[in-house]
């Protein structure tokens, strides 16, 4: 084999074979670079229990062509030989294949199918330090059945940075470690953190890059968004003889390829990539690598049930397996547009995507294994029960699974199609309902890119998923009229053609009988949790509970209902991608099962009434309700107690008397904590209105009939007659001071019961009144004649003998017409300006 011999990883080949001699697993650990991913597989065809195929797996279809391309070609064959591959939507396999690179959602695939796998001897895993999803899933599988059905079945798990021992100890393997290439790759950092777009501060220094260094340059960005944005400006900076090439997982083949392999017309390459050239690939001539430091996620929300793309900083592992890039074949450069600062803040690895991914396909993949609890297999990362249990749940409701959690003859039809849950399970009444080729358009273009692009905030895309599916029909007729349409993406309209046409190959054999759906219809039996219903305020509220909103001038803003297929997973308004019209009627004909009918009666806050209503139910989504005739009364007094208690109990028709009696029984529960007075704190009495408020409230529906009421009576109805009597004797309303006058106390402040009067009604009093039996002294405030305070006392005997004297005379020149005594002991109070003579003989 040509340019093989120098790899490093000739120096652990020996080792390698002799640890795969005996059935089991191994694990390789081996620096991007070494030549494991290409030669390990060839140096293995001759070992003698080698008597089936090899299954490589690759993370990425790419990988997978590119990793057997160079194989074929070692061994001076084209892909379809002795080495071939099986990828989504194309293969190269014969008879003849002994070495077979499949991408891991094959593998599972051909173990739910024949999980014997006779004809496979071993079972490679490279790169499977991404830990992806699938291939935790599919390593898990191989395990057991390396255990049940195959125990001369062998398990190769090759990685660069993977932790070694955690894997080695889940599969009580031993480890190889091999060395990598010495080409060192000088890094250069920023002194100062991005200030301005990525794309923008990539290019520029892209551009600084190809002044300084020799041969091509890889650069590695967060998207595809970004992507296009940089190789727009480098287009206006560079001229012909730099050939600018994207690379990232949506693009064809032909343009992955192109991007991988040198120049065809010698000239000097920038390749554009996201993380989908961190590993495996081996593009030829880079020796500089600049990256941005940020990758683009799949992250799953719980709480509303979506996936979103998160962009995110990179690993530390992440980020020196992009450096690796520059020293594959010589000395290289790396320029990371982050500070050093940064670097050593950066997580160390990429936690495992099935600690935060959507786990209802992984669920049912289980079930589909006869799996009902993940813990009956192995995993470096068990699947979070929570996430796990929200999976299943959802599997139920898509008829997957049974109550048991056991997958149903429709889930397993579902299984088959290796598409997600949802999406599978309305291919499945699609297929009944004689709507295959629908079916398989919605979800080929819900499972692949937007046929449109996206466009400014201010001119967005429209949602509606009907113009899509318009849009791919005239591809189908005319595909260079389209292509020539600058809104339309003509890559993602290959793609998703093609996935179409796979889906409704898969589900031709179904039958018919179920009626026809709208788009809309269909849509809900793969999102019932997001059937949405105008809002009066605007925006949509979906059934799931959560919100979303239109951009203002979408033809959809105004739809009753919406199926909404595709929204924004942040917080608060989801803003919705994609989404189709649906009517009140089919929704009720799907989803009947699901459907409740209620009376609901409630306080409304804007109309601060009870209202009553016949409401039809879809989960949390109201989708109809009408006013309800005749309500029993006791519901109708509930939501008035509800009602109350929200607008708190200001809300009641208080005045004087009844404030006043209020106070009056709060003092005496401080004053005689043990004297048994109620509790009559606003918190105890908004918690006891059912005891003290409800027997009153017969034929009260609103605020307004609520000042109706006698609060003064209904308090009153609290105490029995004794203790209305002790009340009056403890904590009168009135006290009588010594000119006849009946004055109010004010018992506002327990600490300080209130009395006001005028200094002349007091003359002849000694001490100051008291309450509670003496327990409580008065506060007097003492007024002047034009009632303005003159003095606060608690003494009014120390007031008399200390203070009267002067207060005397400022206010006799103030006030001369009004009765002033020396005496004000013996002097006779009055509530006139001058005391009544007394008759002669009277005194």
């Amino acid at each position: 084999m040509p340019d093989t011999d120098a790899l490093p990883i000739n120096t652990v080949l020996p080792e390698l074979r002799s640890a795969l001699k005996r059935p089991g697993a191994v694990v390789l650990a081996a620096p991007p670079g070494s030549g494991k991913t290409t030669l390990v597989p060839l140096r293995l065809l001759g070992e003698s229990w080698l008597t089936g195929r090899i299954l490589m797996l690759e993370p990425r279809r790419l990988a997978a062509r590119a990793a057997a391309a160079r194989m074929a070609e070692l061994l001076g064959e084209a892909p379809g030989g002795r080495v071939g591959y099986r990828v989504r939507f194309d293969s190269r396999v014969s008879a003849a294949t002994r070495i077979e690179v499949v991408t891991e959602g094959i593998l599972t695939r051909r173990l739910q199918r024949d999980p014997a796998q006779e004809g496979v001897s071993l079972v490679i895993f490279d790169e499977f330090h991404e830990r992806s999803l699938q291939a935790d899933l599919g390593l898990a599988l191989c395990w057991d059945v390396a255990h049940a059905l195959r125990e001369d079945l062998r398990l190769l798990v090759m990685s660069a940075t993977l932790d070694t021992e955690a894997v080695a100890g889940l599969l009580k393997a031993p480890v190889v470690v091999g060395g990598g290439r010495s080409w060192p790759v000088t890094v250069h950092y920023r002194e100062r953190p991005l200030s301005a777009p990525i794309a923008r501060v990539t290019v520029e220094a892209i551009l600084g890059a190809l002044g300084r260094e020799r041969g091509d340059l890889l650069a590695f960005l967060p998207g595809a968004g970004e992507i296009r944005q940089a190789e727009r400006l480098l287009s206006q900076r560079l001229g012909p003889e730099v050939e600018i090439c994207p690379l990232y997982g949506d693009l064809g083949k032909q343009q992955q390829d192109h991007a991988i392999r040198p120049s065809a017309h010698g000239r000097r390459r920038v390749v554009l990539a996201t993380a989908i050239a961190e590993t495996s690939l081996t593009i030829e001539g880079v020796t500089t690598v600049v990256d941005s430091g940020w990758a683009r996620l799949p992250a799953f929300d719980p709480n509303s049930g979506l996936t979103r793309l998160q962009t995110q900083r990179v690993s530390r592992a992440s980020a020196e397996q992009r450096a690796g890039r520059a020293g594959r074949l010589g000395p290289g450069v790396c320029y990371r547009l982050w500070s050093a600062a940064e670097h050593s803040a950066l997580p160390p690895h990429t936690p495992a995507e099935i600690l935060g991914a959507d786990l209802a396909p992984l669920a049912l993949e289980l079930a589909n294994w006869g799996v009902g609890d993940p813990a009956q297999l192995a995993w470096l990362d068990p699947p979070p029960k929570g996430a796990y249990a929200q999976a299943v749940e959802l599997l139920r409701g898509l008829d997957a699974l049974d109550r048991k959690g056991r997958i149903t003859p429709a889930g397993q039809r579902m299984a088959g199609l290796g598409l997600h849950p949802r999406l599978a399970h309305m291919l499945g009444y699609a297929a009944a309902s004689g709507q295959r080729s629908l079916g398989a358009d919605l979800a080929a273009l819900l499972s692949e890119r937007d046929l449109l692009r996206r466009r400014t905030a201010d001119l967005p895309a429209p949602v509606d998923i009907e113009e899509r599916l318009h849009l791919l029909r005239r591809w189908r007729r005319s595909p260079n009229q389209i292509k020539a349409l600058e809104e339309v993406d003509a890559g993602a309209c290959a793609r998703v053609e093609r996935a179409a046409r796979q889906w409704k190959d898969a589900i031709a054999g179904e039958g018919g009988g179920a009626p026809p759906l709208s788009v809309g219809g269909l849509l809900s039996l793969a999102y019932p949790d997001r059937i949405a219903r105008r809002r009066p305020s605007g925006g949509y509220r979906l059934s799931g509970g959560r919100g979303a909103s239109l951009p203002d001038t979408d033809r959809l803003n105004g739809e009753a209902f919406l199926l909404i297929a595709a929204l924004d997973a942040g917080r608060g308004d989801g803003r919705v991608f994609l989404a189709a019209p649906l009517a009140l009627d089919e929704i009720c004909a799907v989803h009947a099962p699901r459907i409740t009918t209620e009376q609901r009666v409630s306080w409304e806050a804007r109309s601060e009434s009870v209202t009553a209503v016949e409401e039809q139910r879809l989960d949390s989504l109201v989708l109809s309700s009408r006013p309800l005739g005749q309500v029993p009364p006791a519901l109708r007094q509930q939501a008035l107690l509800e009602g109350i208690r929200r607008m708190g109990l200001s809300a009641l028709p208080w005045d004087r008397e009844s404030e006043g009696w209020l106070q009056r029984v709060r003092c005496l529960r401080l004053w005689q904590p043990g004297g048994g007075w109620p509790d009559l704190s606003e918190a105890a009495l908004l918690d006891g209105l059912e005891q003290w408020l409800l027997p009153w409230l017969e034929g009260i529906g609103n605020r307004q009939q609520l000042q109706r009421l006698d609060l003064r009576a209904i308090l009153g109805a609290l105490l029995g007659w004794e203790r209305q009597q002790l009340l009056e004797r403890l904590a009168p309303n009135h006290l009588q001071v010594p000119s006849g006058s009946r004055k109010r106390l004010n018992y506002s402040d327990p600490e300080a019961p209130v009395l006001a009067v005028r200094l002349q009604e007091l003359f002849g009093l000694l001490d100051t009144p008291t309450l509670c039996d003496g327990v409580v002294t008065v506060q007097l405030h003492l007024l002047s004649p034009a009632q303005r305070p003159i003095q606060v006392t608690r003494d009014l005997r120390g007031f008399w003998e200390r203070t009267y004297q002067e207060v005397k005379k400022e206010l006799k020149g103030r006030y001369p017409k009004h009765h002033w005594p020396d005496d004000p002991f013996q002097a006779q109070a009055t509530a006139r300006c001058k005391p009544r003579k007394r008759p002669p003989g009277s005194g």
